[in-house]
């Protein structure tokens, strides 16, 4: 619970620094934009570069696994331990071949106008908010009801605590920092928000208080009905349906995998509407593929679309979806990090720039933000170097592929 509560205090941070940052610059890009202006093109160079090779693409390989892995509810057929054919190290299992078709899906639907895509997104971000709440509601009574346990719930911190209390503690927050992720995403579409010097700030605080706040809630009704083994050795990582099982039967199990379903669908629609915004703005930059910077009679970059849906469709054969979260953290955090900071740069460096919102509790709300994401990253390169590196490794890589694009452009 308090690695909960620690990851929504984080995102809650982020959010405020972020809104003085949108309202400020809201242009096609948001993130990608933030960098460039507060250091150089470079740093918002590598900032898309990984956004796509990892991020963006990552998040959206791991939320399409977690899609077919609750679809595997209703037909068992789709697992992950099901492989249909191998080539060379690649295994295509039933459950990483329809990953790739509702990406896929996806990207296509998004090539109509942006409202289409809106319309999908408020619509399923209804349907899955309404379901946890109604989970959270059938939880308390079936708790009044003699289901419930307090006793499930420990001490903070049991035995002796160390510095390896503290380790352990950051590395577990992969799960509920990248659970409250995506936050940000509402500012690569910013050119298409009406009002974002308004709305863009007002969109990312009570977005993140709200979710953060049904988590913390569906994490202490998870506690209060079940043990903490039960959560642990949950059939393929399976909580929300065992909860839903225990509550109310074989019927509850169904229910909830279907609400699962709903929310991973939205989600997913959601990463790929707004990611390809990034790669579009690159492009304009003549940072990325030329091509993703073309628009098609929507107004929308379907290029851009394409590009993103293959590497994604790709990465849903790197790993499961735990694998892939500890890909994506790290290097998300890294951009947290810088970009936030940037915030302290743009005042100095460009004092006149309008700003209709400015972080509330300036400087400390950036600087505790700072904190908390620095001690994860120190974490999670001691505790979890075989995926940490590979990330700041890919970060890296973007270097010299920056150089040589800007020879290139030269030339």
């Amino acid at each position: 619970m308090l690695n909960w509560i620690a990851a929504g205090i984080l995102t809650i941070c982020g959010a405020l620094s972020y809104g003085e940052l949108a309202a400020a610059m809201p242009k096609a890009g948001g993130q990608y934009v933030f960098l460039k202006e507060a250091y150089n093109k470079l740093f918002g160079f590598l900032y898309g570069w990984t956004l796509f090779t990892v991020i963006q693409t990552g998040t959206i390989a791991a939320v399409g696994v977690a899609f077919a892995k609750f679809t595997g509810v209703f037909f068992p057929a789709i697992s992950g331990d099901n492989v249909l054919f191998s080539i060379l190290s690649f295994h295509f299992s039933t459950q990483q071949c329809l990953a790739i078709a509702v990406i896929v899906l996806l990207t296509l639907f998004n090539f109509r106008s942006i409202k289409n895509g809106a319309f999908v997104q408020n619509l399923f971000t209804f349907i899955k908010v309404a379901a946890l709440l109604f989970m959270i509601v059938a939880g308390l009574v079936a708790g009044i009801n003699g289901k419930g346990n307090m006793h499930h719930f420990t001490p903070l911190f049991t035995g002796s605590f160390s510095l390896d209390t503290i380790l352990i503690f950051g590395a577990a927050m992969v799960g509920s920092a990248f659970s409250a992720d995506a936050w940000n995403n509402v500012t690569f579409t910013a050119a298409e928000v009406r009002n974002p010097q308004k709305n863009l700030p007002i969109a990312l605080v009570l977005g993140t208080g709200m979710v953060i706040s049904i988590y913390i809630l569906v994490n202490f009704i998870y506690l209060y009905i079940m043990p903490i083994d039960a959560i642990a050795h949950a059939q393929n990582d399976r909580v929300g349906t065992l909860l839903m099982e225990n509550v109310f039967g074989s019927a509850g199990l169904y229910f909830m995998a279907a609400v699962i379903m709903v929310s991973t669908f939205g989600c997913l629609n959601g990463l790929i509407l707004s990611g390809s915004r990034v790669y579009y703005a690159m492009a304009k930059d003549r940072l990325f593929f030329r091509q993703a910077g073309q628009l098609n009679k929507n107004n929308v970059p379907a290029k851009s679309l394409i590009f993103q849906c293959i590497w994604a469709s790709l990465l849903t054969l790197t790993g499961s979806y735990s694998n892939l979260l500890d890909y994506v953290i790290f290097a998300v955090l890294i951009f947290y990090i810088l970009t936030i900071s940037g915030i302290f740069i743009l005042r100095k460096k460009q004092p006149g720039l309008p700003r209709p919102y400015k972080v509330f509790g300036y400087p400390y709300i950036p600087i505790l933000y700072l904190i908390i994401a620095t001690t994860i990253c120190i974490t999670l390169i001691i505790k979890r170097p075989e995926y940490t590196y590979p990330g700041l490794g890919i970060v890296l890589l973007g270097i010299p592929i920056f150089y040589l694009l800007e020879r290139r452009k030269k030339n």
